[in-house]
């Protein structure tokens, strides 16, 4: 069995335990994992409380809530508990499953870790209720719980001796370290342990003072591991999974690109994120597949061919899945799009190094150029501590109140279900990111296998797909110093002169950009991801 441990994995949008690419692309991974058929167990955290539930007044101020999750409607209690030493006392957890059913029956297990159990005192009752919330004291916590509880959790649930351990991202790197309390050796948690890195973004890579990491977990650190650990006399968490891993992964060939420059002590191969493409292609497309592309599901090759699409069936699936969209802003805005402009979407995680705003930079311009033609479908949250990615948010409500016959909404508490509704429902998928700090973008990739072709920064995955003009578009020219009107104005020349006269020209021409979009699609699925994680697994234990 493989373990794979995430501090966040995201199923589907009533299940709220993730907050944005990382946790769905995990979801994703898993869901592939099933269809392939692979032995995987995987161990997250249940946040009963999530990351939080948005609320945006009139101007686009950002509030949350924390509705509690109740995990009898979602999950089956193991009837287990997990009891590990932690502050002088237990932690004790409850061990919820749910299972993963892949395509031709193969069953993947998800367990999440409780720690509201009536044992534990009042400083470790609501230690896993919320997604990246509380300060260093929760956090440290939460990952010893993870990495720790996790390895104990899939022993007491059978699934032992362990083939080999896949951490994503840092948060889980303590896994390791309990492999090694459990009889690896150094050299086994080497050749069994894969390490996926997914941002280029300081604050996605969790830093610790040792007095804290050390207080917490004891002896569970050797000196070879602290020194691994250590990046700037604090404990990197990252560092700490790189170093102890044999095997360690960036999520697109650009990432890789970055990451070897953030981790140079380690050799790092790139394997581009790739989404589950039963899952993220709308019911609409879906039957036109179902009809014209047989065996798609089982198959994600299959979408090579999606130059034989009909016309008639492309065009009928393309408008179905437009009036969905525009049947979800109407009912959650009151807004009524024209079924007949340009729908441009964006939809993600709000941190400021995305840029969700940019389009906005030159108001006057962008009048000039859309008035009447184009229309702005937004949505994503950020997180309740980011006043930057809070701000961008007002700064999209502020551009709407101005812009002249343009008209913009923006969907409240993105969810996996707006997504899909959104990257289905749009004509053009918009990112913006500052080069090279989107790891990947799996936003897009879902876009293109619904038809939609991008209008990106060639950032992410992006430079590996785009075909200028048959497929989508390429802002800019690779560059990776941040400059926001040089790329203001490079997205506004390619809205004007190529975006907006494709839209307008022949009918032929958009079916065109639709077939290569789905085409470029077929390189991106969560099976050829798998099957590339899979060539490593294989090597566990040899």
């Amino acid at each position: 069995m493989i373990a794979y441990l995430s501090a966040e994995i995201g199923l589907y949008s009533e299940l709220h335990t993730y907050s944005g690419g990382l946790g769905v692309l995990a979801g994703d991974h898993l869901k592939s994992a099933a269809d392939e058929g692979l032995d995987i167990a995987a161990v997250t955290l249940l946040y009963r409380e999530g990351y939080g539930r948005q609320h945006l007044d009139d101007e686009g101020n950002q509030t949350e809530t924390y509705p509690d999750l109740d995990p009898n409607k979602h999950l089956e209690d193991t009837g287990l508990e997990l009891s590990i030493p932690l502050d002088g006392s237990k932690l004790k957890s409850k061990i919820w499953r749910t299972v993963i059913h892949g395509q031709g029956g193969h069953e993947v297990p998800v367990y999440f870790l409780d720690t509201r159990h009536t044992s534990n005192n009042e400083r470790h009752i609501s230690l896993s209720d919320r997604l990246y919330a509380g300060g260093d004291e929760m956090r440290v916590r939460q990952e010893y719980l993870l990495g720790v509880g996790g390895i104990r959790a899939l022993k007491i649930l059978g699934h032992w001796p362990l083939k080999g351990l896949h951490l994503n991202e840092g948060h889980c790197s303590m896994a390791a370290l309990e492999m090694m309390r459990q009889g690896w050796s150094r050299e086994e948690v080497s050749s069994r342990t894969l390490f996926t890195t997914h941002t280029p973004v300081a604050a996605g890579h969790d830093r610790f003072e040792w007095d804290l990491v050390e207080s917490v977990v004891e002896d569970l650190i050797g000196s070879d591991e602290k020194k691994a650990a250590s990046d700037g006399g604090q404990c990197s968490m990252s560092h700490l999974g790189i170093g102890m891993a044999g095997n360690v992964n960036a999520v697109s060939i650009l990432n890789a690109e970055v990451a070897s420059g953030m981790f140079p002590e380690a050799d790092i191969s790139p394997i581009t994120n790739g989404v589950h493409h039963p899952t993220w292609i709308s019911p609409t497309m879906s039957r036109l597949y179902d009809e014209e592309l047989r065996g798609w599901r089982l198959d994600g090759d299959v979408l090579l061919e999606a130059g034989t699409l009909s016309e008639t069936g492309l065009e009928r699936a393309r408008s179905e899945s437009r009036a969905v969209l525009r049947e979800l802003v109407r009912s959650m805005t009151g807004v009524n799009l024209d079924g007949n402009r340009l729908t441009i979407g964006f939809a993600r995680r709000f941190a400021t190094y995305k840029r969700a705003s940019l389009v906005f930079r030159d108001i006057p311009r962008l009048n000039e150029i859309g008035s009447g033609q184009i229309q702005f479908v937004f949505s994503g949250k950020a997180h309740p501590k980011d006043e930057g990615g809070k701000a961008l948010i007002k700064e999209i409500f502020d551009a709407s109140n101005r812009l002249e016959d343009i008209p913009v909404v923006f969907l409240e508490d993105y969810s996996m279900s707006t997504g899909l509704a959104m990257t289905s429902g749009v004509d053009v998928w918009l990112n913006t990111p500052v080069r090279p700090m989107e790891a990947s973008g799996t936003s897009g990739m879902k876009a293109v296998m619904n038809g939609v072709p991008n209008l990106s920064i060639l950032d992410g995955w992006w430079p590996e797909a785009c075909n200028h003009g048959v497929n989508g578009w390429g802002i800019g020219n690779k560059e990776d110093s941040r400059d926001d009107d040089r790329d203001a104005n490079a997205l506004y020349d390619l809205l004007e002169n190529e975006v907006l006269p494709a839209w307008k020209s022949s009918r032929d021409r958009w079916l065109s950009m639709m077939r290569s979009a789905i085409v470029a699609g077929s390189a991106f699925t969560g099976q050829r991801m798998i099957r590339e994680y899979e060539n490593i697994y294989e090597t566990f234990g040899m």
